[in-house]
């Protein structure tokens, strides 16, 4: 009922607008041309970010109430200008376009991993030490490859949470969290995070990746691991250990919740289908293509979710505090993520003729070849607060984008533009979204997490002088 009820708070308005739009005038209407918009059309999605940032600090209580107004505010300033200036079958394209190939299946595979992840039940009486929670980041690390980083911060969180639950600063345990489970660990396949997903469907190998930014992956993760343990352990210290849990579980480590483990290795199974199988038909809807083996796995996607609430019991969801609240908040703030950062999105794929073609000119050397410097530091800071995926395909295709050559000769550029986009998605809570998700779960079980600007407090601090250390060694 939780379920549907969540449903029914997030997708009635996004369903009657696409029922609304869904003329066939539209599918004749073409997409963004990105040369033709000024860089002002980026204000929209610069002021939901903002948004994001402050409204939190500055009227904590309007935020908490009504961020999914704020959001919808945001995404009509975008939208209502739009059809005013380039017309309605523009303009629902680009909604139409955000909602049904972007928005809802990155929702329903959101929501899956929720609902199966929050099925499982880790037991045992954790203690959140040092060494315990490096081993508990260490095992989502080695996951997030194979199961995605979003479906490793779905399992892993919630113990984490549990071990760490009688201390009084674990703030940093969260953040180190998402650094390294949430972005760096979804390095070494495509299966880890969205960005290497589409190189994949693009022609890059299965195993490129891991063979080419294997090393700096394990920098990473080794030197964020090496930094958490030194500065949990002189909190920890501080702290002191005699404090009694307060929410003293089963000593005996066990696992509730293991038919949700098949269903994850399905939801896995469905996601890497939809890359291999191209029967080459489908469906289309406003203009927006939908192809068969996508609407496999979304429909598939949906099975299991109603799989995992029928065949999970009530004690378990209630052993992991199991709600909805969330993944309705995730849900909200990015339907209004995804529709105005179309236009930044069109923008730089105009490349040269676009508004940020600085950005362009930057990663070009003055030979006309591609700088991997550069491109792993454009493509990384673009991630930070574009949408990964569509920001390393943007600098993919500007690279060249035959995958045969990337693959070879451009390898060092390859190389930078993967590590840039999946590591620097760590760089703020909406780089990537499993840190949105964190920080919505964290703060639902009462751990005070850092604001959007002290969150990057953390990444500026920790994460670029590592970037730019990587950038020496890996990327000249």
């Amino acid at each position: 009922m939780r379920l549907l009820s969540f449903l029914r708070g997030v997708l009635p308005r996004a369903l009657l607008l696409l029922a609304a739009l869904s003329l066939p005038t539209l599918s004749h209407a073409a997409e963004i041309d990105g040369a033709a918009l000024s860089a002002a059309w980026a204000v929209p999605f610069a002021g939901l970010l903002l948004s994001i940032a402050l409204c939190p600090l500055i009227v904590p209580s309007v935020w908490h109430h009504h961020y999914g107004k704020i959001a919808a505010g945001w995404a009509l300033a975008f939208l209502l200008p739009f059809a005013a200036v380039f017309g309605a079958g523009m303009a629902g394209v680009t909604l139409v376009h955000a909602l049904v190939a972007e928005y809802i299946p990155f929702i329903i595979l959101l929501t899956t991993l929720y609902t199966v992840a929050g099925g499982i039940h880790i037991r045992g009486n954790f203690h959140g030490s040092p060494g315990f929670n490096a081993l508990l980041m260490v095992i989502g690390a080695v996951l997030a490859s194979f199961m995605g980083t979003t479906g490793a911060s779905m399992l892993m969180i919630r113990p984490l949470i549990r071990a760490n639950d009688n201390r009084r600063h674990n703030a940093h345990v969260f953040v180190f969290f998402i650094f390294i489970v949430s972005n760096a660990g979804g390095s070494l396949t495509p299966l880890g995070d969205p960005p290497l997903f589409l190189g994949f469907l693009k022609g890059v190998d299965f195993f490129w990746t891991a063979q080419h930014i294997f090393p700096e992956t394990l920098f990473l993760v080794g030197a964020l691991l090496a930094i958490f343990l030194a500065i949990d352990t002189v909190i920890y210290r501080r702290e002191g250990v005699t404090r009694a849990d307060p929410t003293p579980d089963d000593p005996r480590f066990g696992l509730e919740g293991g038919i949700n483990l098949a269903l994850l290795g399905g939801v896995v199974a469905l996601v890497l289908m939809s890359g291999l199988w191209k029967p080459g038909t489908g469906l289309e809807v406003a203009g927006a293509r939908l192809g068969l083996e996508q609407i496999v796995r979304d429909l598939g996607l949906v099975v299991l979710t109603v799989l995992s609430l029928k065949l999970t019991t009530q004690a378990v969801r209630e052993a992991n505090q199991f709600n909805w609240a969330p993944m309705e908040e995730v849900a909200k703030l990015f339907a209004g993520i995804f529709l105005t950062i179309a236009p930044v999105l069109a923008m730089l794929k105009a490349g040269e003729q676009g508004a940020f073609a600085a950005v362009v000119r930057a990663v070009t050397g003055p030979d006309g070849q591609p700088l991997p410097l550069m491109y792993f530091w454009a493509s990384g800071l673009l991630s930070s607060f574009l949408d990964n995926a569509p920001t390393y395909l943007v600098f993919f295709n500007l690279a060249g984008g035959d995958p045969q050559v990337m693959m070879t000769t451009l390898a060092p550029v390859l190389a930078a533009i993967s590590a840039g986009s999946v590591f620097m998605g760590a760089n703020s809570y909406i780089g990537n979204a499993p840190n949105l998700m964190v920080k919505a779960i964290a703060e639902d079980r009462g751990v005070k997490m850092p604001s959007f600007f002290g969150y990057m407090l953390w990444s500026v601090g920790i994460l670029v002088p590592l970037f730019v250390l990587m950038s020496f060694i890996w990327f000249r």
